[in-house]
């Protein structure tokens, strides 16, 4: 069954299809001898790029969205979908960055507080 890319997820795979596919060369697919499928349609027909691509290990989080894989979880903050190792992550990195200096600086300031008050 070929499923329906949105046009965010066509564009992050057009960037794919440039950097990762050994098949592409300027817009033509060199298996085909011919234009680029995947390039073009808003569906995922390309088996190659579904199985050579796709799980490559930049594109983990665009194959969780387009198979819609069911361990896929969305960061709490920005609601980017993560792959995560454990059941405990909540956040993608950037914001897991942002949120932990957040916290430390909550932490510092009511050490801060306490501090003054003794």
């Amino acid at each position: 069954m070929a499923e329906i890319l949105t046009e965010s997820q066509l564009r992050q795979a057009r960037r794919l299809i440039r950097k990762l596919c050994a098949n592409y060369d300027n817009g033509r697919c060199l298996i085909l001898d011919s234009l680029c499928p995947q390039y073009v349609s808003y569906t995922l027909l390309c088996n190659y790029f579904r199985e050579a691509v796709l799980p490559d290990k930049e594109c983990r989080a665009l194959q969780a969205e387009i198979l819609k894989t069911p361990s896929v979880r969305r960061c709490v903050i920005c609601g980017k979908p993560l792959q995560t190792k454990s059941n405990r992550a909540k956040y993608c990195p950037a914001c897991a960055v942002i949120k932990r200096r957040k916290r430390q600086a909550g932490y510092e300031q009511t050490r801060r507080e306490n501090r003054i008050q003794k």
